[in-house]
This record gives C-alpha cells, sequence and structure tokens, in this order.
C-alpha cells in the first residue's frame, strides 16, 4: 500500500512539473522514490496512474472553485474562483489540456475522463443551483443541461486562459455575457406563438 500512495503522489508531483506528455516512468518512479516494476503492479500502466492522479487533481480543483460562497453570489463567485485559479493553477490545466489529446487515441483515458465529466455535471447542478437530479427524470435531464453549460464554459474560459490570458474574460465578463444570452433566450421564447391544444 505504501508504494501505491507514493506512485500516487509522485505522479501528482509529475503532472505539476513535466506535464502530461513529457512525463515518463522513469520520471515517476524517482518523484515517488519507487521502484519502477510498481507502476504497473499497482496501476497497469503509466498512463492509468496519471490518469487517476489527473482525475483526483481536477476533483480538488473542482470542489475548490464550487466552494460555497454567499448567498445570492453563488455562481459569479464560482467563476471568480475559476478565473482566479487559471494563474494558480496553471501546471494542473496545462496537464488536463494535455490528457484530453491522448483521450483520441486511448480509449482507457477517454473512458475515465467521460465518466469524471459525467459525475461533474450533477455536482454542479446541485452546488451552484440547488438541483437535485436524483429526484425524477426530469430534474436529472435538467441537471445535466445546466451542469454540461457550466462545463462548456469552464473548458472555453481555460482554453482562453491558457492561449490568451490578457484578452480572455473575467468573471465579470462572463456573468454579463451569460445574463444577456438568458435575456435573449426569453426574448426568443416569448416570440413563439401558442399552439393551441389539440
Amino acid at each position: 500500500m505504501r508504494h501505491r500512495e507514493q506512485l500516487m503522489a509522485g505522479a501528482k508531483k509529475c503532472l505539476e512539473e513535466r506535464g502530461y506528455a513529457r512525463t515518463t516512468s522513469r520520471d515517476i518512479a524517482a518523484a515517488a522514490n519507487a521502484p519502477l516494476g510498481t507502476i504497473n503492479y499497482h496501476y497497469d500502466s503509466k498512463e492509468a496512474l496519471l490518469n487517476a492522479a489527473l482525475l483526483e487533481m481536477l476533483q480538488e480543483w473542482g470542489d475548490k472553485v464550487r466552494a460555497q460562497s454567499a448567498a445570492g453570489r453563488r455562481v459569479e463567485s464560482m467563476w471568480e474562483r475559476v478565473v482566479g485559479s487559471e494563474a494558480t493553477d496553471r501546471p494542473l490545466l496545462v496537464a488536463s489540456a494535455e490528457a484530453l489529446a491522448q483521450a483520441e487515441r486511448f480509449p482507457e483515458i477517454r473512458q475515465q475522463i467521460a465518466e469524471a465529466f459525467e459525475a461533474s455535471r450533477t455536482e454542479m447542478a446541485a452546488d451552484l443551483h440547488g438541483i437535485d437530479g436524483t429526484d425524477s427524470a426530469e430534474a436529472r435531464e435538467l441537471a445535466r443541461a445546466v451542469g454540461s453549460v457550466h462545463m462548456a464554459l469552464v473548458a472555453g474560459l481555460t482554453q482562453q486562459w491558457l492561449i490568451d490570458p490578457q484578452h480572455a474574460p473575467s468573471a465579470r465578463d462572463v456573468a454579463a455575457g451569460l445574463r444577456r444570452i438568458a435575456d435573449d433566450l426569453d426574448a426568443d421564447a416569448s416570440d413563439v406563438p401558442d399552439v393551441p391544444d389539440a
């Protein structure tokens, strides 16, 4: 069990310092102060270990940015923490982007990330909007939709901050943009004529 924990800590350290794509099995073993063969023994492969470490780190990051805020400002506060983390957690976000690129060629990576995405959708809907996706099929569908929009925004915002931080939107910009989009959606809905019941 000691080697398993050491390997996880070593993999996390390598992800922060070297990134996903540049980390080798030898790097992890050296950072973990563990024999090279223990990676395959405990995790089957370097990729499986890196994925497990990355997903654990992303879960911790998600918990941090979704932490409860003052009443009435949960969503905007979350976006403030996401934007703030783009600077403080940049190595993690770069490693995450690298892992997503690997998912195209490694079905097991894709599966692990997809499962983490699915769990995150309902967590975001519950934490930020109080939507309990277990109440009914309708609530489950709504939780998935709301969580998916937040995840799309996080992914897009992260890409913008990694590539062009000078022009990336602030939390206030995100909130203003969402308000305008919501207003336009409401206006579009009110323009649709009522269809009489058959």
